[in-house]
């Protein structure tokens, strides 16, 4: 990998904007270039992850609306809408992958709720506390963690699981398709 430029990229949080850079690198030997984002930046997203953190958090742990919630995080509510609705329709694969990375991680095991959202937010906890047992991870946040598995793709578009590989292990299993599941 070479340095490669980068670009310009607006984030918002607490409803200030401000700007970074976003550097690229290139693979010598497939020629493909990749944005190295940092964690507290999800892909094709405005807000930082701890905001969208905060908005998941409200709407699926309690009763309250999405309005209130993205309020709270100074967002329009429409934005905070989108969230919670790609929260929802990738919180199956969540679920069995952050319940398989905090079991990797020697954490507790991740009994199956009801509510797969809910199931989905506590798998995403049990693996960030089974992560704190390791260096360096307690220091950049539980949001900013899971930001960095999921490789920003925590409420992407693009279904395509993310790997994170740290020498020859890999911190999300592959995840069942739903036609499997049937």
């Amino acid at each position: 990998m070479t340095s490669w430029s980068g670009y310009q990229r607006r984030i918002r949080e607490g409803g200030k904007y401000s700007s970074m850079w976003v550097p690229r690198v290139r693979c010598a030997g497939c020629r493909v270039t990749h944005a190295l984002l940092p964690a507290f930046v999800l892909v094709g997203r405005l807000d930082v992850v701890e905001s969208v953190g905060a908005v998941l958090e409200a709407v699926v742990e309690s009763s309250g609306g999405v309005r209130p919630a993205a309020g709270r995080v100074e967002v329009p509510h429409t934005t905070a809408r989108g969230w919670v609705r790609r929260f929802c329709a990738r919180t199956r694969e969540l679920a069995v992958g952050f319940s398989a990375l905090a079991a990797e991680l020697a954490g507790e095991v991740v009994t199956p709720l009801p509510d797969v959202h809910r199931h989905a937010l506590q798998a995403l906890g049990a693996a960030w506390r089974a992560a704190t047992a390791f260096p360096g991870w307690i220091d950049c946040g539980r949001w900013r963690f899971i930001g960095a598995v999921t490789g920003g793709r925590l409420i992407a578009a693009n279904t395509n699981s993310p790997y994170l590989i740290v020498g020859k292990r890999r911190f999300m299993p592959p995840v069942p398709s739903r036609d499997q599941n049937r």
